[in-house]
């Protein structure tokens, strides 16, 4: 995960070395990656947590359940849905850099019908993004920097209704708006008065029905969403003053919707068979608008759409007691485009006697050019084709003392292929691109071993948890690591109860060595980071909580430039009836 800057920066997240566009990221099931951007990847910071129930995430190329974009991973993030009598919670927080938040949540079930809703709202004063607590750009500072502040709000809804014993329509969304300033973070005054705002809805509707006996299930999923960001970017070149200052005003719009049926089949010692079909249709409207050019920028705008529909069948079975296997393709027809078709295979073992279980499974992904790659005016290049990757793990998991302890290792390769790379040369692009292009001419591959342990120390008083992840990363065109994939990173944590409704929780996040930017260029270095939670429940319904962020105050860079919060104390209390 990383971060430019604090709350509202830009988050980008990598899934085992993948780039940020090969993460497939998902709100109950519905594809949100943003059609808009240049590489059609997700920014984390436009999501406001909410009531949120629970985040999966699958590592490894997925494309073969969840087509484009799945190449490195998928991370669906699950909204709460509404359960047993009516059941309020209101939650209130403030503490550092001027932040607070309020959160508020309701949900229940009564007879056939099911409702959670909730909202999220906060502020922070936050702080300047570009060269906070960093040394030696604050040495060559002869003015304070601005502060970057952002507000923002969340809301979701998520209803359901059994229409019968075996028939089921659930319905919902997610909203949210971000304001936040950012610095342009180049220039020779890179602390810039720049701002982004940002929208996201989401909504769906899903109809199942489960028919003999539950052994045959269908469901029919319509969705939609719409991403709006408006930027506007400025940047100084060599003083602060209007002929030294560009200013462009940006516009991008993403839309998508789509159509969604699948089948699941249970076919006794023949196992289970799943089929199913997508359409989906996705739009883009960007705009640039200069309003002050040192470089004679003209107006810029980008209008287009595409269909993409796809085909998937997934069989699994278990063929003796313990042991499951799947296999899983899928075929995705971009319009006017190439098709690409994946598949996925993967083994589970179950060693009762030793209560161990191993694990295997090998696959392939692919990720279709976004619509800027295809069909910007200057920069889009006709004839792109889609990037591919090839991926194997391999692991166990064993548990040990009864259950109290609880270790998993995992090895894994992958390997991509036709990534889209921008060059500027006119000798590398076709003759309508004399500005640039993209191009499927990078290739990279990762390899590494992850490991976690959960130790149920003293029962009911002491539990440690950790993980470590060493991972390679090549880009097999130059030889040279990838940018921002440290080899060594991990997390180590401990949940204390001393007392009954106290909990304490020390946590240190560990994150080796790296490079801001490819070709191993701008160094960053390893850092530690101790976290701490301290929760107490005064009763059933009230409880208060205080937790410090960076309490050693290190002075870290995610990114080459941008700063990092210092040392960190929020207080908030959490009132459920």
């Amino acid at each position: 995960v990383t971060g430019m800057g604090g709350i509202g920066g830009a988050i980008s997240v990598r899934v085992r070395g993948a780039d940020t566009r090969h993460t497939l990221v998902l709100i109950d099931g519905v594809r949100v990656n943003d059609p808009a951007q240049s590489d059609g990847n997700f920014d984390f910071s436009s999501i406001v947590p909410t009531d949120i129930e629970r985040i999966e995430v699958l590592r490894g190329p997925q494309s073969a359940l969840y087509g484009s974009d799945a190449i490195g991973g998928v991370i669906n993030i699950i909204t709460r849905k509404g359960r047993g009598p009516a059941k309020a919670t209101l939650q209130a927080e403030g503490g550092s850099y001027g932040t607070k938040s309020v959160r508020g949540a309701i949900s229940g079930k009564s007879g056939a019908f099911s409702y959670d809703l909730s909202a999220n709202g906060f502020g922070t004063d936050g702080f300047s993004r570009y060269g906070y607590r960093i040394r030696r750009i604050e040495r060559t500072l002869t003015a304070p920097l601005e502060k970057d502040g952002a507000t923002g709000f969340g809301a979701s809804a998520r209803f359901g209704i059994d229409l019968s014993k075996r028939t089921k329509l659930e319905f919902g969304g997610y909203a949210s708006g971000i304001d936040s300033d950012y610095d342009a973070g180049w220039g020779e005054f890179p602390d810039t008065p720049s701002r982004q705002k940002t929208r996201l809805i989401n909504g769906f509707a899903r109809l199942s029905d489960k028919a003999f006996d539950g052994k045959w299930r269908n469901s029919l999923l319509l969705f939609g969403n719409t991403t709006n960001r408006t930027n506007r970017d400025i940047t100084y070149f060599g003083s602060i003053d209007p002929m030294s200052t560009d200013w462009t005003k940006y516009r991008f719009r993403g839309e998508r919707f789509g159509l969604e049926y699948q089948s699941d089949l249970q076919l006794g010692a023949f196992g289970q068979i799943t089929v199913g079909g997508k359409w989906e249709r996705e739009r883009i409207d960007n705009s640039s608008t200069p309003v002050l050019s040192t470089w004679g920028m003209m107006p810029d705008s980008t209008e287009a759409q595409q269909d993409t529909r796809s085909l998937f069948a997934v069989y699994q079975i278990s063929p003796m007691k313990d042991l499951n296997l799947s296999l899983s393709g899928r075929l995705d027809d971009v319009e006017d485009s190439d098709h690409f078709a994946t598949w996925r295979a993967t083994a589970a073992y179950n060693l009762t006697a030793t209560s161990t279980t191993f694990r295997a499974s090998i696959g392939t992904g692919a990720k279709a050019p976004s619509l800027y790659q295809r069909f910007d005016p200057i920069y889009g290049t006709d004839g792109l084709q889609p990037e591919h990757s090839f991926g194997i793990d391999a692991g166990a998991d064993q548990s040990l003392f009864d259950g109290r302890l609880i270790v998993s290792a995992t090895v894994f390769a992958n390997r991509f292929k036709d990534l889209l790379n921008f060059s500027f040369s006119p000798g590398d692009c076709p003759p309508a691109n004399p500005m640039g292009c993209f191009l499927n001419v990078n290739r990279a591959r990762t390899s590494g071993l992850e490991l976690s342990a959960d130790a149920d120390l003293m029962p009911g008083r002491l539990r440690a948890k950790a993980a470590y992840t060493f991972m390679r990363s090549e880009n097999e065109i130059t030889g040279l690591r990838l940018a921002r994939r440290p080899e060594h990173e991990g997390r180590m944590s401990l949940v204390f109860t001393p007392m009954e409704r106290l909990t304490i929780e020390p946590s240190v996040v560990l994150v080796g060595e790296r490079f801001s930017s490819d070709n191993e260029r701008d160094r960053l270095s390893p850092y530690a980071r101790f976290d701490m939670r301290v929760d107490y429940a005064l009763n059933a319904n009230l409880s208060l909580y205080v937790r410090g962020e960076n309490l050693t105050d290190a002075r870290y860079e995610e990114v080459k430039d941008y700063g990092t919060p210092g040392r960190s104390i929020y207080g908030g209390l959490r009132l459920t009836w």
